[in-house]
């Protein structure tokens, strides 16, 4: 018989469940809802635009995805990693987050604009302080280049170095270090500059290089500019001035001559000026001063020989050696030749022979003489031109006080224009000779030191005015030519060349006003000689006194002889004499009108010449 085995029955267990801190309120439905809001409260919720990080969860072709703790991953291009190559899962990287949910659901990250933003304050950072940053030049732009500091920042051309930049393509790729001078929050843009940095560390060698230099320092540099007066020595804490001058004792035109751009020379320091900071410097100063002995090695009187190295309009500088030159001023030429420019004689390169005439060792100049090696002409001229001599040249220039006549090459005489005729009044030589005529005249004085020779025309005939009584006499009645006529009277030509002056109280009776109412040049006339003066060779002539001599002679000629006075009848008063202008002395009865031109003549007309 079988038995029925009785089931086993657990006891049943419970619990106090609010000894435990559950309430009834546990066992409460629960939504889809309520489920909804409990997962996105367990998920982190970061504020978009800011700053996350991230993990890299996986790496595909053309994505990288990045968990940020968020409901799902976000993915970012590998563009955007500027390492990419580096970059592996489980990295923890700072992205940017954009948008935490788009359209489709997806969650918006970007590495590139987290490392922009960093960079952007980085920069800020660096302004707070000197604002130094270093960079890497990425690519030309107009104006400038742009300069990778985490962010693309601006470096304009001016502000690359401490001199202008020909071209900028030698800077792509380099690491500067610059300086930020300039930042747009606004539209997060920065300006940097090279050149600040640059300019204060020049700012600080020169003031340690002024500490340590002293004037007679000899420092090495290279050449850095060069101009028309001299070149710019960068001495690796200042830039020291080379002037044209002090590159050497000889002539020097132009600083190329010895310097090129780059090259490294020894200079001298020759001056220090603190207050501006500059630097004078000297290459020729290394060496001795060859002007020091100067005297000694050219002493005054002697003959030497040098190089023509400059051509002026006053004179020719020789080189007698590096350092010295001479000048041959224009006059020391030629003893004769009027020399109008150096180039007449000698030509630059040129080897010449000089004598020294004086030496300037204090002021540097040397003055040379061309001409005195060879003879002087005019220590002889006496000899060969002899006062009296006869001599025959050609006429090589005329002037208004005369015509210079040329005897030998380089030796001139004058004649004078009152040399040219014993009798007429010359004006101008040209009325007598002629340039290039060849003439013959008298030396009359030799002057060596001057260097001039006195010749004449007229000293070839006789003078007529010594024999002028043999052929006029007072009271001569002549008859010529009117040659001119003056304010004053007119000109009459005599015999040999011989003018008289007829003045113009002389013309005639009736008062005259303008000689040329009574006369005109090449009237025949005829006039009575009142005087004659040798010494001033001077005739003076009276047309009136002729026409008056006339009418008297007319006059006795019809009236009856005069009765002769006894002894008892009373003599009558002798006739008033009466002295004209012209000098002539007159005795007996005036002609009607007489006196009264005479007055006139003496109160209105000049003295006849």
């Amino acid at each position: 018989m079988a038995f029925k085995k009785d089931k086993v029955v657990e006891p049943e267990l419970k619990y106090d469940l609010a000894s435990l801190g559950i309430s009834e309120s546990a066992y409460e439905s629960f939504s889809l809802e309520d489920a909804t809001d409990l997962y996105a409260g367990s998920v982190r919720q970061a504020p978009e635009g800011t700053i996350q990080k991230g993990r890299v969860v996986s790496i595909s072709a053309t994505h990288v995805s990045i968990d940020i703790g968020g409901k799902s991953e976000g993915l970012i291009e590998r563009e955007e990693f500027s390492n990419i190559e580096l970059v592996k899962p489980g990295d923890e990287v700072e992205v940017l987050l954009v948008q935490r949910e788009d359209t489709e659901g997806n969650m918006r990250l970007s590495k590139s604009q987290a490392d922009r933003q960093r960079a952007w304050e980085r920069t800020l950072k660096a302004c707070e302080g000197d604002g130094r940053v270093i960079g890497t030049v990425r690519r030309k732009v107009k104006g400038g280049l742009m300069i990778d500091i985490g962010i693309e920042a601006f470096l304009p051309s001016s502000q690359i170095a401490l001199q202008n930049v020909k071209s900028v393509d030698e800077y792509l790729g380099q690491e500067l270090e610059v300086k930020v001078i300039k930042v747009n929050h606004d539209r997060q843009n920065v300006v940097v500059s090279r050149r600040e940095l640059l300019d204060a560390e020049r700012v600080l060698r020169k003031r340690e290089f002024l500490e340590t230099i002293k004037v007679g320092d000899v420092r090495r540099g290279n050449v850095k500019n060069i101009t028309d007066f001299g070149a710019f020595i960068d001495l690796h804490g200042i830039d020291g001035l080379l002037h044209l001058t002090d590159m050497r004792w000889g002539r020097i035109n132009h600083p190329t001559e010895l310097l090129s751009l780059g090259l490294e020379i020894d200079v001298m320091v020759i001056g220090i000026d603190y207050d501006k900071e500059r630097v004078s410097l000297g290459i020729k100063q290394m060496n001795d001063n060859p002007w020091l002995d100067v005297e000694k090695k050219y002493p005054a009187n002697s003959t030497v020989s040098g190089k023509v190295v400059n051509i002026l309009p006053y004179g020719a500088f020789i080189e007698l050696e590096e350092g010295v030159e001479g000048l041959i001023h224009i006059s020391e030429f030629s003893w004769t030749r009027k020399v109008n420019h150096p180039n007449e004689f000698v030509n630059a390169g040129d080897i010449v022979r000089a004598m020294v005439l004086h030496v300037d060792s204090f002021e540097q100049k040397i003055s040379l003489g061309l001409r005195q090696t060879q003879d002087n002409p005019w220590e002889t001229i006496g000899e060969r031109y002899p006062q009296g001599a006869k001599v025959h040249g050609t006429v090589r220039n005329l002037t208004a006080y005369g015509a210079f006549v040329e005897l030998e090459d380089g030796i001139d005489g004058l004649i004078h224009v009152s040399d040219m005729s014993w009798t007429r009044k010359i004006n101008h030589p040209s009325e007598v000779i002629k340039k290039s005529d060849q003439v013959e005249a008298v030396v009359l004085s030799v002057n060596a030191s001057d260097r001039k020779i006195a010749l004449g025309l007229k000293q070839l005939v006789e003078d007529p005015w010594e024999h002028i009584y043999n052929h006029y006499k007072e009271g001569d009645v002549i008859a010529g030519k009117v040659t001119n006529t003056t304010s004053f009277g007119a000109f009459v030509q005599l015999n040999n060349d011989i003018e008289g002056l007829v003045h113009i109280s002389e013309l005639s009776d009736k008062p005259v006003g303008n000689v040329k109412d009574a006369v005109k040049v090449g009237d025949e006339v005829t006039a009575k000689i009142v005087r004659i003066e040798p010494g001033d060779r001077k005739v003076a002539l009276s047309i009136r006194a002729y026409e008056r001599d006339k009418a008297l002679a007319e006059r006795a000629a019809t009236e009856p002889t005069p009765i002769t006075t006894t002894a008892s009848t009373p003599h009558a008063p002798a006739p008033e004499r009466k002295r004209f202008e012209s000098g002539l002395d007159l005795g007996g009865a005036l002609l009607p009108g007489d006196a009264a031109a005479a007055d006139q003549g003496s109160d209105t007309a000049p003295q006849p010449v």
